[in-house]
């Protein structure tokens, strides 16, 4: 941690955050000048060598120590409009992402210090799934969103603005929960799988060359996006199930899929009829943006959606009315499906392709 806390004290991290955040809290080592001269030997020692430096980043813990002063949007490596990029006051550079502006801290650090051509390695980056009280963030829907988005940034090999022409590794944290660790809940909950080999959820990676092409049972859904507000919802859910001819009847008061009784649990079911219907034609889970395809089941309970491969054999006339009384979003999607076979090949993926040779 005394080295970390060194290259903050250099870092473009602590300069984009403090210009664009000012109330961003950055962790000084002006009181450990001691430290400089121990990473000045360790960073030449790697440059001989030609090791990478081994960084720990977890961009989680960043928007954990600064809510409401660094979005949440821009730590899961979602779609920003330009305004609420990043921006680098000294070299105007934009960043999308949190985990770039940290890659970039170091790159950067190690400059100021003279060194330019050791890479930086992540050894651990991931969002935990499940949090107590006080970590609210810690959720299946952000664990999954900031690890797909991980993967596809990586594959992307766009490097960082400061290098794009280096895309360093990337090792996820981590493989499994561990049940065994103590508070807070969060510190048990980074494991892609549970001890049983089930996923915790199942990673959103289409459009990723191969990489776990073959981990699903071949099952796409289409749901509502996350963070859409529910007037906009509403209007896609009501085309749904209007003009576009969506079996809606399952959402109607006393059916089984009612519950949760909120507009983004009943336009996803509504999302997915229509995307059947439509035989998850290309263009067919889109409703204006509001949509995204999935692989992990939305299903609950009695509620069965018709994208799910456990097909309801009862049969109602569609219903077209789609008001609901509460737009309050608590659903979540929870991927419990065993990989089976494919559960080693999941392994040996994130082995393979996650350590970008």
């Amino acid at each position: 941690m005394a080295v970390l806390r060194l290259l903050a004290l250099f870092s473009i991290f602590s300069t984009i955050f403090t210009a664009a955040f000012p109330e961003v809290k950055v962790q000084q080592a002006r009181d450990e000048p001691y430290v400089g001269v121990n990473i000045v030997q360790l960073l030449q020692f790697l440059s001989r060598t030609g090791s990478p430096l081994m960084m720990n980043l977890y961009p989680y813990y960043v928007f954990m120590q600064n809510k409401g002063v660094v979005p949440l949007d821009n730590s899961l490596f979602k779609p920003l409009t330009p305004s609420k990029e990043m921006v680098d006051p000294n070299t105007l550079l934009h960043y999308t992402n949190v985990l770039d502006a940290m890659i970039d801290s170091v790159y950067s650090s190690m400059k100021n210090l003279n060194v330019s051509d050791v890479l930086v390695l992540v050894t651990e980056t991931g969002w935990p799934s499940k949090g107590d009280a006080k970590e609210p963030y810690a959720t299946i829907d952000n664990a999954d969103t900031y690890n797909s988005n991980l993967i596809k940034h990586i594959f992307d090999r766009s490097g960082t603005p400061f290098h794009p022409e280096v895309t360093s590794s990337v090792y996820i944290y981590e493989l499994f929960n561990e049940d065994l660790r103590l508070s807070p809940v969060s510190e048990a909950h980074w494991g892609l799988f549970y001890a049983n080999s089930t996923p915790v959820y199942l990673l959103h990676v289409s459009g990723s060359g191969e990489f776990l092409a073959n981990d699903t049972t071949n099952q796409t859904f289409c749901v509502a996006m996350d963070g859409v507000d529910g007037k906009t919802l509403q209007t896609a859910l009501d085309w749904a199930c209007g003009p576009g001819r969506a079996n809606c009847s399952e959402i109607q008061p006393g059916e089984s899929c009612y519950s949760p009784n909120n507009v983004k649990n009943h336009a996803s079911y509504a999302f997915d009829s229509y995307y059947e219907k439509q035989g998850r034609a290309g263009g067919s889970c889109d409703f204006k943006g509001v949509a995204i395809i999935t692989t992990t089941d939305p299903s609950h309970g009695a509620c069965v959606f018709p994208g799910s491969k456990i097909i309801s054999n009862r049969t109602d006339p569609v219903v077209n009315s789609t008001n609901a009384t509460s737009e309050a979003d608590t659903s979540r999607f929870i991927g419990t499906r065993p990989y089976k076979d494919g559960f080693w090949g999941l392994v040996l993926g994130i082995m393979l392709y996650l350590n970008i040779l």
